[in-house]
Formats: C-alpha cells, structure tokens, sequence
C-alpha cells in the first residue's frame, strides 16, 4: 500500500481548484454554529487560490474578507490562526477592511493568547496605513517590549515592514527606536533580565534569539543613512563594547543577529576606511564563536574584504579549512565555494588547504567535489595538473552541466596559467566536447578553446583541428557559427590553410541555411586573408557553386564576396575589417539623421563619429572574462562582469537615453543632434538632504548641464528647482554666453527630478574650459508624509552644491579609429603638436597613464593601457573631437625616482585647431 499523497508533495494540492466553487463554497462562514473544521478547508482553499497566481476581483475579495470576520466567533485556536493569515492575504484587495481593526485589537489585549496577539498584530498591520498608525502606536510600542517574545517578535518585524512599505510611517516608527533597543537588549540578557531568568514566562531562548535578528534589522533600517550611527550601532553590540546598547550584560545570543551585525560591520568598512581595523578585529573575534553560522559568516566577511592581506586572510582560512573535514555536508560546501572564490584572487592564501581539497575529491556530493577539484585546479602547480585532469574526467559525467560549466573555467584559466600544459588540457577540453551536454556547456568549452588559440599560439594548430572535428557533429547551429567564424579569422593565417577550407565547405553541402551562410562569410575571409593564389582562385570556384542555394541569404552573401574579390581595396574594407560600428550608436545616429529628410537628402550620412569596437577590445575582455569566470560562476552568476567593451555598449545606450531625454525639452529644440554625453558626476553627498549629480551634454554649438536632484526629506515638497551657475575660472570670458535654464517643476519625497542649464559658444571654433559655482533656488513647501498634501503657502530657499567643470575632456569621445599607425600616418605631420612636460608630482607611470587618460578623455589603445616597464612606456589614444574631427595622440613617458614623469605628448588631427587645444588641457 503507498502512502504518499501526489497532490500535496508536488506541490499541486490547489491547482485543480475552481475560482467560482470556492467563492460558493466560503457560504458557509455565514452559517451558525460555526463549523470550525468545514472552514478551515475553506480558507487554506481560498489562499491557495491566492498563492497559485489566480485574480479576486475586489469585490469577490471584500464579499469574501467580510464573510471571514464573521468566524471570529469562533473559539477554536487553529480556525482563528488560519484566519489571521486569510485576513493578511486578502487585506490587499478588499475594500473596507478598516472594519476589522476593533476586532484584532480585542486580540491585541494582554490577557488574549499569546500566539492570538502575535498573529493580531501582523494582521493589524497589513491593514494600516499612516494615518492609522498613531491611533495603534501605543499598543504596538508596548508589544515591542512585551515579556512574550513571540509578541515582541511579531510587532518588530510588523515595525520593519511598515518602514519598507508605507513612507509616510517612517517618522512615526522612528519613535519607537528606544523601545527596540530595550527589546534587543531585553532578549539578549542585560536591561530587562529578569525575562530571562523569571520561571513563570516560560520564555523560549531560541524565540529570544529570533527577536534580537529582527529589533537588529529594525535598528538598521532606521539609522540607515546615518553613516555615524550605524558605526555606533556596530561598535556598541560588538563582543568589545562591554555590555551592548545599554550597558551591563552580554551582548548579542542569536546567531542570526550577529551575522546580520557582520554584514553592518562590512557595509561600514567600505564607507568608512578609518574603521576598518577596529571593525575587522571585531569579525576576527566572531571567528571563534560557539555557533558555525557565526564563524563562517565572519570568515566569508574577512575574505570578501578589499584589498585583503595575506596575514589578514590566514584566521579565516584556517576556520574555513576546518570546515573542510566537517561532518555536515552543508558546511563543507561552503566552505569549499568560499575557498574557491578566494583562490581566483589569493591562490597562494588558499594553497595550504590543498590536502583537505583533495579529500573532498571524492566526496559523495558532486557539488562538492567539483568545487574541490576547481579550487585546486586554481591552487596547484605546475607538477600537479596532469593528476588533477585524471580525476576531473572520472566524474564529468557525474555532475550536471551547471558544475560542467565551472570546471570547464578552471581548466581554461589553469590552461592560461601553465601554457606548458596545453595539450593536455586540449585533450580534456576536445574529450568533453564530445559528450552528451546542453547549449550554455557546449560553449563553455568552446569558448575556452578560442582562448587557449588566441593566448598560447602553439596550442593553435590542434585546437582548430577539435574544432573542425566538433562542427561535423554540432546539433546547435548558433554555436557552429561561431566556430566557422573563428575558423574564417584564424585558419588563413596557419600553414596548410586548405584543411580547414574542406571541413568549411562541407557545411555548406550539408546543414541548414544559418550555418551555410556562416561557411560562405568563413570561405570568403580565407579568399581574401590568404596569400596563395591557389587558395584564392578554388576559394573563388567555391563560392561560385554557392550562387545556386536554395536559401536567398546564402545567395546574397556569396554573390557579395564573389564580387569584392575581384577589388583588393574593397576586399581589405569589408572583409578584413577588424572592427565594427557599435549599434547602438549607429542606430541612434541614423535616426538623428532620417528625421530631417530635405536636409538628408542634400548631406551624406557622417560615420566617422560613430564610436567602433575593436578585435583587440574583444580579446582584451575575454582573457579578462577568463580569469574572473571561475568567480562568477561559483557564485552563481549568470551576466559576465562588466569590461572595456560592455562598459563602452553601456555608455553608448545611456547616451541614447539622454538623447530622447533632451528632445523632449522645447528649449533645446534648436541645437541639433547631441555630440556626446559625460558620466555622471556627484555634486553631493549620498547621505545628505538633497541629493545632485551632474551631465554634460555637448551640442554643435552649446553645453548642457543636466542635474539630476533627489529631495530625501519626507515633509518637503520643493517647486520650481533651479540651478543657478555663476562662473569662477573660465579660459576666454567671451566665449561663453549663459542660453536657457530650464527648472525642475516639483521634487516630490524620494522621486528624483531634473533640471537644466544651457551655454551658448559664441565662437564655434573656441572650445572654452571652466569652472562654476552651483546652487539649488527653490520654494520649499511643508507636508504632510503620510498624505503627501503640500501647504498652500511656501518659502524661498537656497542649498550649496559642488563646483561643476566645463574641462578639454568634455568635448572629447573616446573612440577607436582603426590601427594606430595606418591612422596617424593618415593624419600626417601637417595638423601636428608636440609638447614635453615634466609631471613630477606623480609616482609612477601607471599613474600618468590613468591622469593622462582622464585629461585627454581619448580612449586608450588595450595594449597600451597597462606599462609593462616601470621605467619607459608608450600610450597610444584616439577619438573624435566636437564636431567629428579624429584625433590621435602618443605619449611617451620615462620615469626616474628623482625627477617624477618626464612626458611627450604628440597629437595629430585631420583638423588645424583640435592639436593644440588638446596639448593645452594638459597645460
């Protein structure tokens, strides 16, 4: 006979409900005596109707809240707890259910049950709003101290809700910051002790711990934007602080509150660097606590610390290497996953856990074994990777594709790692290739097999030939695109190139129209690439015989390349090409360009503006992906973390943004299509009332600055901001004339508003700097928080912000504009400057190069953005300059502990002007 219950263990106990039965069914609440148990049946079908996704009207929802107030008649202690929950569920969408507030506040009384109350005041609650909440501030304030810990619990954790969701109750709940202090004091033995120690409360000690995390994550909410006060907070519930908030006693029990105090202790020492020491002797003192969510916690806190040391590491490590060998599962597997993370950036902190790694090899969890081995992959030596890629091929196929993915990470960085070894890593890589596994792990190996080709050039050869050998038997066609197109780049430049011409045109013979389009684009980079004429001409025959696909894509782009073969010049253009426009630029300015169609019509369509990626850009960002994957996927995340060129997608969408932001101002109607956008710049503090940031926005012949302010005051409505900018320093007085100021009409609580200011260049070919003195005018009116209805009347007030500067760099888009020397020797030396500085306040020649790049605000060859001497570098930059004018710039740099950054500075321009403004702003 089986037991087991289908419905309720699969979670589908309610899925074969029907709305209409159920509402029929709830008749019944109406009914007296009433039938606690038959109800009961009722409600948990009515909430699991609510939590299955299905929709009550309001008025369903009101018909069926006012039928569930009526079983509070009913006595039965398990009827009314399901009926707290029905009222809490239901509280969202029925109207009127203020009426029951008289009904849970009888609950609320001292002399109800204990779990009656607790459940009470939850519900109590949901239901209220601001202007309801002093009307109960009196009943909620005792609770929060009350002797029950499961009302105390209850009314914090309702307190902390409230904060999160209702804005208008802030000011009121922030009153009761003496009462959770009391409470988290109270439960945690000092203050009101006589609770713990009474033999009449019968209180639960685990119950107490669960008060201390809530009044914690109470207090925190509260003081959250108190920089200071929550360091306080921190110090005095530290096990140093002698005593806790109040003094006199032991300070925090529960695990859970003192791993949230971790976290706090975390948050202030990346706000904070001046306590940074103290706080981190407090997480090294948790690291021997009783309980082993404490010790972990503090573990993991010390070794997610920036810029972490070694001998800072060594007590978290050696805690976590004792986890290694613990008996629960759960505890080695954080354990491992900690140590793996760390390994990525600190191996040499990691290696002395190798042993306990290695016996976790072959523990029965898969998920743990595979962090081992990965870790270990990352920790080991040179001497150790050929047993280690022994063990990793006994349980591949033990393990799912989610874990697959990782060791597959940790092969390609210990491939990068141990170039040496690259055949057997290849060997490991090519055997799983073959393997049953999904799309995201199929690539995973692919990818780490374009890297191993790109960054250890032996490893080449026999890395395209896996790669021939895969794309015979690819069941995924996106992935076999991308394997043709790497094939295309790479297989012209390798010794016997018509190899991997065969295995190409046997996609075109034998799969579907994606991948044969790919093959012809693949076949055509060699017929170009190649030098061989041979090549040339049975690349040529073979792109013949595809003008006769069936597919029309295929076709065209065969009919193409046939034709660019014959031009060597063309060829070199569309074919050889390595880089290519950013779309999202390209597509922002092609709108820009269709809007005004007579003027279209009459002016070619202007590229050279349009900011391009680059293959260097591309590799330079995968290798960087390489080294931070094993990172990312052991923590589970699924976007690769932000580089060069996402960074570079990122600004181009946020540019596109303000574009559409700024064509809705009538004021800016008139001055053309936007040039470039700047980065945000804050004008203020995080923490303080009014919150400003700054943009740039450049235009043919005007600047704009957008603020963009937040008003962080709840009883404050601001009309009418405005910004008024008065110039401090200014290179050409003349050539800057203030043109419109557009205000931010309201800035409502939390709700971020703009305002503008715009200047007009009187001289188009003057490309002023400045600096300005900024201030906040406007009419501040006092409100109500809970209703946000402002005062009639108002008063005029001003707020100082930080200086705003108009810098070289402004008009300047970092933009890639092809090889460097094609690009300065098509420049010439006509349109040159060179200047020589002597730069000795800086110390080293990375920072010259990160100075130099911010001043210039041109976009830094990869190669060049890192010196690879400390003594003499070369740093390479290109752009385009207000009006599209390409610039390129060398900077040769040496450096001498005596005489600081001795620099050249050389830019050519394809126009007159444009060099020396740019040597000026180094000036």
């Amino acid at each position: 006979m089986s037991f087991y219950k289908k419905d309720e263990d699969s979670g589908e106990a309610f899925s074969h409900l029907d709305k209409t039965t159920v509402i029929q069914e709830a008749r019944v609440f109406n009914e007296s005596p009433v039938k606690a148990r038959h109800c009961r049946i009722i409600l948990a079908k009515i909430i699991g109707l609510l939590y299955h996704g299905d929709t009550l009207s309001t008025k369903e929802a009101t018909e069926l809240f006012f039928g569930i107030t009526k079983l509070f008649q009913s006595a039965d202690p398990s009827l009314r707890q399901i009926v707290y929950l029905a009222i809490k569920e239901l509280s969202g969408i029925a109207e009127d259910v203020i009426i029951i507030t008289s009904s849970l506040m009888k609950d609320m009384q001292p002399k109800s049950e204990i779990t009656n109350r607790a459940n009470a005041i939850r519900a109590l609650c949901r239901i209220t709003d601001a202007s309801m909440l002093q009307g109960i501030e009196r009943f909620i304030k005792a609770s929060i101290i009350d002797r029950s810990h499961q009302v105390s619990s209850a009314s914090v954790i309702s307190a902390y809700h409230l904060f999160r969701t209702a804005p208008g109750a802030r000011d009121v709940i922030k009153r009761w910051s003496n009462e959770v202090q009391e409470a988290l004091q109270a439960k945690s033995g000092g203050g009101l002790s006589s609770y713990l120690t009474s033999s009449s409360s019968q209180i639960n000690v685990g119950t107490s711990n669960v008060v201390q995390y809530h009044a914690l994550g109470l207090l925190y909410q509260l003081r959250q934007h108190d920089r200071m006060a929550v360091t306080k907070l921190v110090q005095a519930l530290g096990p140093r602080s002698g005593g806790g908030l109040m003094g006199g006693g032991p300070t925090l029990k529960s695990p859970l509150a003192i791993c949230m105090l971790i976290r706090c202790a975390c948050r202030v020492m990346e706000e904070d660097a001046s306590a940074r020491q103290e706080l981190y002797e407090l997480l090294e003192s948790y690291l021997r606590n009783k309980s082993d969510m404490v010790n972990f916690e503090a573990a993991k806190a010390i070794c997610n610390l920036p810029d972490v040391t070694n001998r800072e590491l060594y007590p978290a490590i050696s805690v976590l290497q004792l986890f290694l060998s613990s008996p629960k599962a759960t505890m080695r597997f954080a354990a491992i996953r900690a140590l793996n993370t760390l390994a990525q950036h600190h191996p040499t902190a990691v290696a002395p856990c190798n042993i306990d790694m290695e016996s976790l090899i072959t523990d029965n969890n898969r998920s743990i074994a595979t962090f081992a081995i990965t870790t270990l992959l990352k920790t080991g030596n040179e001497a150790s990777v050929d047993r280690l890629m022994k063990q990793i091929q006994s349980f591949m196929s033990e393990i799912t594709d989610e874990f697959r993915c990782i060791v597959v990470a940790a092969v390609r960085s210990l491939a990068l790692k141990f170039p040496a070894k690259q055949q057997v890593m290849l060997s490991f890589l090519s055997g799983v290739l073959r393997d049953e596994g999904g799309y995201e792990f199929k690539r995973s190996v692919v990818d780490a097999i374009f890297d191993m080709c790109k960054y250890i050039p032996d490893a080449k050869p026999a890395a395209l030939s896996h790669l021939c050998e895969f794309i015979e038997d690819c069941e995924f066609s996106k992935l076999s695109a991308r394997v043709l197109h790497f094939l295309g780049v790479e297989g012209p430049q390798m010794p016997n190139p018509t190899v991997y011409i065969r295995h190409i045109y046997n996609r075109v013979v034998l799969e579907n129209a994606m991948v044969r389009a790919a093959a012809v684009s693949a076949l055509a980079k060699f017929g170009v690439n190649c030098d061989d004429s041979e090549v040339k001409q049975s690349v040529r025959v073979l792109l013949t015989r595809c003008l006769d696909d069936r597919d029309d894509e295929v076709r065209d782009r065969a009919a193409m390349y046939v034709r660019t073969m014959e031009d060597q010049e063309v060829a070199d253009h569309y074919v050889r090409e390595d880089s290519s426009y950013s779309l999202a630029a390209l597509e922002r300015s092609l709108v820009e360009y269709c809007k005004n169609l007579e003027e279209a019509a009459e002016k070619p369509f202007d590229a050279s503006a349009i900011p391009r990626v680059t293959r260097e850009q591309e590799a330079t960002e995968t290798l960087r992906k390489c080294w931070h994957a094993s990172t990312a996927a052991s923590k589970g995340a699924g976007a690769a973390p932000a580089g060069s060129a996402g960074a570079k997608a990122r600004a181009v969408d946020r540019q596109q943004v303000y574009a559409e932001q700024l064509e809705k101002v009538a004021e800016f109607a008139s001055y053309g299509p936007l040039y470039h956008s700047t980065k945000p710049v804050a004008l203020t503090e995080s923490e303080t009332e009014y919150v400003v940031s700054c943009v740039r926005h450049v235009f043919a012949e005007h600047i704009v600055f957008q603020f963009d302010c937040t008003n962080t005051i709840n009883d404050q409505l601001l009309e009418n901001v405005l910004v008024q900018m008065d110039a401090l320093e200014i290179s050409d007085e003349e050539a800057l004339e203030p043109a419109a100021s557009v205000p931010a009409p309201t800035l409502k609580f939390d709700e971020p508003g703009v305002a503008y200011v715009a200047f007009h260049r009187i001289d188009s070919t003057i490309y002023p700097s400045a600096t300005f003195s900024c201030s906040l005018k406007f009419v501040v009116k006092d409100c109500d928080p809970s209703t946000g209805v402002p005062d009639a009347e108002g008063y005029e007030d001003e707020y100082q912000i930080e200086d705003v500067e108009l810098a070289t760099a402004t008009y300047v888009t970092p933009t890639f504009l092809g090889d460097f020397d094609s690009v300065w020797r098509s420049l010439g030396d006509d349109n040159e400057a060179v200047e020589t500085f002597a730069l000795t306040a800086l110390n080293s020649l990375q920072a010259a190069v990160t100075s130099v790049v911010e001043v210039l605000g041109l976009h830094p060859l990869q190669e060049t953005v890192t010196p690879t001497s400390s003594a003499v570098h070369t740093l390479l930059l290109q752009g385009t300059f207000a009006g599209g004018a390409k610039v390129a710039a060398r900077v040769r740099m040496t450096y001498a502990a005596s005489s600081g950054v001795t620099m050249e500075l050389a830019v050519r321009s394809d126009r007159d002007d444009v060099p020396m403004v740019m040597i000026n702003a180094i000036a």
